[in-house]
């Protein structure tokens, strides 16, 4: 089922990320994972993409495995580093045939070690010409990515707010967000989106905090701002990953809850591959009766 449709059925709803592991040891403990989150009812769960396309069949195949044996809706990252447009092409034909109904087209990060994007000779340079590409003569559901700070690579937010309205407009059906720590940044954007008509569902993405230097780490490669609350709360105990992951769950439930509350179709979860940051954050929202 396509996510434009789970998300006129019920709403709010929850969604998680994974990642491609390197070993089939790493395989078996993601099914595992996937396994624990499937009884809490995510409306999808999205599988990311290598760098340079290198986990392409890993990713093709998770997200037809979990569909098919798991009965979860998958979403497929898809990237245009390294492809021309006959090996797009290729990719979207497997995830039609492996039933795979819905993806996510992205520009995609420059491979390790190379500072800078570069498209292939006959590829794409932008995300919005491969929203347009899936959506010609296939019938999936394709997504794009929001930045509530803007993307990292632009001048200012305003002109990276445009580049969003130009893949909404080449197809893009739902917008799933960068991570952000702090919702006013989020409500800012969804409101500037809105004023210039985007009527598509804006999912935000969130990340629970469980390794203070790592979160610095991601943070500053995303260009999301860590706010001077949590950074106070986390710096006595930065060295605890256990009072770290804590303050985490808390942290993310009240963020939730306000998104929530205000009105979003759902939160998409960035899980890192793990469970137990995550299962206590839904299970504390579903408790408090705020996710279906």
């Amino acid at each position: 089922m396509k996510i434009t449709e789970i998300l006129k059925k019920k709403k709010p709803v929850f969604s998680c990320e994974f990642f491609p592991p390197k070993t089939e040891e790493g395989m078996d403990q993601l099914f595992g994972t996937i396994a624990e989150f499937r009884a809490l009812g995510p409306a999808f769960v999205s599988v990311t993409y290598g760098a340079g396309g290198g986990t392409r069949d890993k990713t093709i195949g998770i997200a037809s495995r979990v569909k098919k044996e798991m009965g979860l809706e998958t979403m497929a990252h898809l990237t245009c580093v390294g492809h021309s447009r006959a090996e797009i092409r290729s990719i979207l034909d497997r995830l039609r045939s492996e039933g795979v109904e819905n993806l996510i087209a992205l520009r995609g990060d420059p491979p390790k070690g190379e500072s800078s994007f570069v498209p292939h000779p006959d590829g794409f340079r932008y995300a919005g010409e491969l929203v347009e590409f899936a959506r010609t003569g296939y019938d999936f559901c394709v997504a794009v990515a929001g930045y509530p700070e803007g993307h990292v690579e632009a001048p200012d937010r305003e002109t990276d707010w445009k580049r969003l309205d130009g893949k909404i407009a080449q197809g893009g059906e739902v917008v799933i967000t960068q991570l952000f720590f702090d919702n006013a940044e989020f409500f800012a954007f969804d409101r500037r989106m809105k004023a210039k008509g985007a009527e598509v569902p804006i999912l935000p993405g969130i990340m629970p905090i469980t390794n203070f230097s790592q979160i610095e780490k991601f943070a500053k490669m995303c260009g999301a701002k860590i706010p001077a609350e949590v950074a106070r709360a986390l710096e006595p105990v930065k060295e605890d990953l256990e009072a770290v992951q804590d303050y985490g769950v808390r942290y993310a439930v009240r963020q939730c809850e306000e998104l929530i509350r205000k009105g979003v179709s759902g939160v998409h979860f960035y899980t890192l591959n793990k469970t137990r940051s995550t299962r206590a954050i839904v299970l504390e929202l579903k408790k408090k009766g705020l996710l279906a």
